[in-house]
């Protein structure tokens, strides 16, 4: 499945995407602000359609992950750990030396992915992640990509 740069016509499929996968999906003018600048975000298509997508920057060397999402039709099928491996192909390339991301307590498919592709926690934010109840920790998480 190709990964390829979104563009402004990838917008209500992204939005789409971040509706079914997220309690508190990202606003469509963030998206459309990310989406405007080269090599920000990316999109996973099967035949033809987003599948998955993702927003990361790339400054001074260090890159983070901003978001990742995957349509729940194909959540645990592997297009999450396809598209991040093109992501640290492509910091690598780009001669990106850390990779920072953080990630919902709750969401065990993506820790075990995260450290499964060799990422180490690096700390916590307390409350950080809205909830239908309340709030919950975001992990933080780093990959050194110098070696």
């Amino acid at each position: 499945m190709p990964v390829r740069q979104a563009s402004a016509e990838d917008i209500g499929a992204i939005m789409a995407i971040e509706r079914s996968a997220h309690f508190h999906p990202w606003p469509e003018a963030v998206i459309r602000r990310y989406v405007s600048k080269p090599e920000t975000v990316w999109v996973l298509e099967d035949q033809g359609a987003v599948i998955a997508w993702a927003a990361n920057t790339l400054i001074a060397g260090e890159a983070e992950l901003l978001m990742i999402a995957v349509d729940p039709q194909w959540q645990g099928k592997g297009a999450g750990r396809q598209l991040m491996n093109f992501l640290q192909a492509h910091l690598q390339a780009r001669h990106a030396e850390q990779w920072f991301l953080d990630v919902r307590e709750s969401n065990h498919r993506a820790v075990a992915l995260y450290e499964s592709m060799g990422f180490c926690e690096a700390g916590r934010r307390t409350d950080y992640y809205p909830t239908a109840s309340g709030h919950e920790d975001a992990l933080l998480y780093c990959l050194d990509l110098s070696e």
